[in-house]
């Protein structure tokens, strides 16, 4: 089987005061194609996050991953080690939800401009720290489709002022994926569970998939947490959903 040939480059879109780099992968051809966004994990737009984008592009999506810290850290990626992940979480805990979802919206709208992006809404997929942003961007009008990896905290924390996100869940407006794994341990069963009966109780269209024996990061083919087969059994649901919520 031929793999899709695809085009990647990075642009920049304003937000708020600011310009925000994201990086664009784009198959080959007229389109129309569908849009996803791609939210890093503490660690920045680094090569698993430009590869996802590029997997997601290779399926038929313009794949767009804006740089979450860059009012932080411009330009920030790092790997995996002990020492990345402090700075990735002291870079985590400055950022503020207003602004996350104004740099999430800023780069949906940039998609919309781009003559290959069909009408409509629009998916996202979020890994650690974007697995709980994107539990926010399903509030945003323009999401249709949310696939939300072991994003921690989505009970209890929240980026600067405001409520926690857990609290928005009714204004969740698309269908909602969630994906955890039994043995991480930065997302206790009991947030699980908190965030299966909020969605319950709004009524929101969603899914939950816990991955038995699977840690923290399982999707990630970089870390020592990968899991080939949770990762292989996750992508195929992410890629049913895209499917099937945003044709």
């Amino acid at each position: 089987m031929t793999t899709p040939t695809i085009e990647t480059r990075t642009i920049e879109v304003k937000s708020d005061d600011m310009t925000l780099p994201v990086y664009v992968a784009m198959p080959d051809g007229d389109g129309p194609f569908g849009a996803v966004v791609v939210l890093q994990e503490i660690f920045g737009v680094n090569s698993h996050i430009r590869d996802v984008t590029e997997r997601i592009a290779r399926e038929g999506y313009v794949a767009l991953a804006p740089a979450l810290y860059h009012r932080q850290a411009p330009g920030f990626e790092t790997g995996y080690t002990s020492e990345d992940i402090q700075v990735g979480r002291q870079y985590k805990v400055q950022t503020k939800a207003d602004e996350l979802l104004s740099d999430i919206q800023a780069t949906i709208n940039y998609s919309k401009t781009l003559p290959q992006v069909k009408d409509g809404g629009v998916g996202c997929i979020g890994f650690c720290f974007g697995g709980h942003v994107a539990y926010l961007a399903a509030t945003l009008r323009d999401t249709d489709a949310i696939a939300s990896f072991y994003g921690a905290g989505i009970p209890d924390t929240a980026f600067g002022p405001g409520p926690v996100a857990l609290d928005r869940t009714p204004h969740i407006t698309g269908t909602l994926y969630c994906f955890f794994g039994s043995e991480d341990g930065s997302i206790p069963a009991e947030a699980v569970e908190q965030i299966r009966s909020a969605l319950q109780a709004a009524n929101i269209d969603h899914e939950i998939f816990e991955y038995e024996g699977a840690a923290h990061g399982f999707f990630c083919d970089r870390r020592g947490s990968y899991n080939p087969d949770a990762a292989a059994d996750a992508w195929e649901k992410v890629k049913a959903l895209f499917a099937e919520t945003m044709g």
